[in-house]
């Protein structure tokens, strides 16, 4: 129970600036997992599933926002598997008719509860989330699914990249798939982080708290665009032609802002010649729908 099909692949990326470098590129399409439970989200499900199934919980209450991958995940993850499913939603101004994330979420059974900004805040508040737990029999997943037991199912995504390389990037959100990397490289190689955040500073003590203290590691701040969810024409136009190239879709959140960031750094010399990276697609392409239908900067994907 809980298993998807086979490995996901190892793509090379065949860009002129990557030669010109003398860089070997491969992406790690997570994307590619499942249709419903794509990339990052299913493996910081996986072990979280089977510990409420363990504990004989059929309900998974978990956090999110109006376009959270997380929710959707999760919502699809708990439908195929037998469990019912809350989804505690930031913004009481919300419905599950609003995008279609939510819409999406809601047909797969979630039980969807606006609450305004200001009580999500309250997300990690022990009091609260037991009286949740209490109210619901629910087993709590945290917002974006970040706890050990993720940890535990993103270092097997590390466990399957079956050649050698010198650094693997990955998009950073809350931290979680980013701790679960950092604790499945070996002693030579390094990890690189993408902050999608602004501002997001206190991520490397959430990190440094979740992985081992000899892993190598670097968390980037450089390439938020303003901040979560936040972009401008210069990533749209980059997201669409990396498409264009590659025949792969980024997303405008995460993977956009990795893929951009690697460039970046290698037009500034910041990657070493002769390098192997390995760059993690964490998926987060349901979303773009419902971004197309609200920007005139289109993903053409």
């Amino acid at each position: 129970m809980f298993e998807l099909d086979n490995a996901t692949p190892l793509q090379q990326i065949s860009l002129p600036i990557f030669s010109e470098n003398k860089v070997e590129v491969l992406m790690k399409r997570e994307d590619l997992i499942d249709s419903e439970i794509s990339g990052n989200k299913w493996r910081k499900l996986k072990y979280n599933l089977l510990e409420a199934q363990d504990q004989g919980y059929s309900t998974i209450l978990t956090f999110g926002g109006a376009y959270s991958n997380h929710i959707a995940a999760t919502a699809a993850a708990c439908k195929r598997y037998g469990f019912k499913s809350i989804g505690i939603i930031r913004g009481d101004e919300l419905n599950d008719q609003s995008n279609t994330t939510l819409e999406q979420a809601a047909a797969n059974g979630m039980d969807l509860q606006f609450i305004s900004r200001t009580a999500y805040q309250n997300r990690s508040d022990v009091t609260w989330l037991q009286t949740l737990k209490k109210k619901h029999e629910a087993f709590i997943v945290p917002e974006g699914g970040t706890n050990a037991l993720a940890l535990r199912g993103v270092q097997e995504l590390v466990d399957e990249i079956t050649v050698d390389f010198d650094t693997i990037l990955c998009p950073v959100g809350t931290g979680g798939t980013f701790s679960g990397i950092v604790n499945g490289i070996k002693d030579h190689q390094r990890a690189i982080g993408i902050s999608s955040l602004k501002g997001a500073k206190y991520l490397e003590d959430i990190i440094g708290e979740l992985t081992t203290a000899s892993s190598s590691w670097e968390l980037i701040h450089d390439y938020h665009f303003g901040g979560y969810a936040k972009f401008d024409s210069h990533l749209i136009k980059f997201i669409n032609q990396f498409y264009l190239e590659t025949q792969i879709p980024l997303d405008p959140i995460y993977t956009g802002k990795m893929m951009y960031g690697l460039i970046d750094m290698l037009k500034k010399g910041k990657i070493p010649s002769g390098s192997r990276l390995i760059c993690v697609h964490t998926g987060g392409l349901q979303g773009i729908v419902g971004f197309n239908q609200l920007h005139n900067d289109l993903l053409k994907i």
